[in-house]
């Protein structure tokens, strides 16, 4: 039986609560949610919708790097949005960072976010060659 993993780098904000960044088990990355948190200081970025994407983007592809995987051996996200709205702008930073990657995704509409964020995002990925 494989072995658990916990993924922890400096790179990606550090866990708000008692979760690891991601956990990896039998070459599949599971990626905690990422909302748009600065990996230096830990704050809630400044910005509107685009600008959280990007940033929750960047800290997704940090634990992934960190886990031995990346952005195009994603399998399945899931958006949660904090307004529905943002739809369309979050969907074309998104496409922006998966370029012809398309995992398997679904979105859905919350009431809130911690941290009062705009959007977040987790992800399952392949890990390894």
């Amino acid at each position: 039986m494989s072995k658990l993993h916990s993924v922890q780098t400096e790179h990606a904000p550090a866990a708000i609560g008692p979760y690891s960044q991601a956990v990896v088990h039998a070459n599949v990355a599971y990626c905690s949610g990422q909302i748009a948190l600065d990996p230096g200081s830990g704050k809630l970025i400044e910005g509107d919708v685009r600008a959280q994407t990007d940033r929750v983007l960047k800290n997704l592809a940090a634990v992934l790097a960190a886990a031995g995987s990346g952005l195009d051996r994603v399998l399945k996200t899931t958006i949660f949005l904090a307004d529905m709205a943002d739809f369309a702008v979050v969907n074309e930073v998104y496409a922006q960072h998966f370029g012809a990657s398309r995992p398997a995704r679904a979105t859905v509409a919350v009431r809130t976010l911690p941290r009062n964020a705009l959007v977040e995002i987790d992800c399952i990925a392949a890990v390894g060659s």
